[in-house]
């Protein structure tokens, strides 16, 4: 019995030694993304989508698919959040090709979300924003090729999102921002640090080269379909990812991982399955797992 417990006491240590090295790692990217993330969302959250609704009357063309995804970074909306006010750009008359941009871009990164992404350094950093707007600029031209004059999206019935920050107090609204964001992301992201201790623990790093590493087509392949079932929350994959690039996973392997993570995240999976329709949906899918395994290969030529 007691070298059991002894071993249990062990095990403890090691666990925790790797939880407190991963927390103080990112725990100050997670505040700094918090603070950033309600700020725009209290802040410029309106005149983000000003801009955008603006663009309705405007004859831009094909070329609105650019600032609408930039649009689609900027906005710190969930895909819950987004679907509601894309319905509203859309019976104002916005081309659904300028949507299709803007939404893709809005599911796959927001403002806080590149804070948190900064953890993984600037290389991964910036293969996450260029990956996510070429994402959506993809989906825009798809949309614009393929659908041009028949409608994509089904938007019965969705009425404009209410705002959360109506506190006549500015402070008290950034407050009450900052507090629904922790209680929405704090569990995901302790959760991703306990996962990400347990992988550097009992998972052996030779494992993770092989499965993820080098240039191979079969990192990539995998890491773009753990994708699917791993990714809950922005901010708890960015443990995962951190100890995964440590043990050897590829950098093309991570952007593929951080394409499927939240287009197939199953909560906007739900939102979209609503105003896609099967057919759609299925072609959705099928874009995010080809786009992805595709920028995997090229980041990993590149880079």
């Amino acid at each position: 019995m007691r070298e059991v417990l002894d071993v249990l006491h062990r095990e403890f240590v090691y666990l925790w030694y790797y939880f407190d090295v991963q927390l103080r790692q990112i725990f100050g990217y997670w505040v700094l993304g918090i603070l950033l993330g309600s700020c725009v969302s209290v802040f410029l959250k309106d005149r983000i989508h000003g801009v955008l609704r603006s663009m309705s009357g405007s004859q831009m063309g094909l070329w609105g698919i650019v600032p609408a995804s930039l649009l689609g970074i900027a906005s710190p909306l969930c895909m819950y959040g987004t679907i509601p006010l894309a319905a509203s750009f859309s019976r104002s008359g916005m081309q659904d090709e300028w949507l299709a941009s803007f939404m893709m871009c809005s599911i796959l990164l927001n403002p806080q979300l590149i804070i948190y992404s900064t953890a993984l350094g600037m290389t991964a950093l910036a293969v996450r924003i260029v990956s996510c707007f070429l994402c959506g600029i993809a989906a825009g031209l798809l949309i614009w090729a393929f659908q041009r004059g028949k409608p994509f999206f089904r938007f019965d019935g969705f009425d404009e999102p209410v705002s959360r920050d109506t506190d006549p107090n500015p402070a008290l609204r950034l407050l009450k921002n900052i507090g629904r964001n922790i209680k929405a992301t704090g569990p995901y992201f302790l959760l991703g640090v306990v996962l990400s201790a347990l992988f550097q623990r009992y998972v052996p790093q030779d494992l993770m080269t092989a499965a993820f590493g080098g240039n191979e087509a079969f990192g990539v392949l995998m890491a773009a379909t753990i994708g699917v079932p791993l990714y809950a929350c922005g901010g708890g994959t960015i443990p995962l990812l951190q100890a995964w690039l440590m043990d050897g996973m590829s950098m093309g392997s991570a952007a593929a991982f951080m394409i499927t993570g939240p287009s197939t995240k199953i909560t906007n999976l739900g939102a979209l399955k609503i105003v896609l329709g099967l057919k759609h949906f299925l072609l959705y899918l099928a874009f995010v797992m080809v786009f992805s395994f595709l920028t995997g290969l090229a980041v990993n030529l590149l880079i």
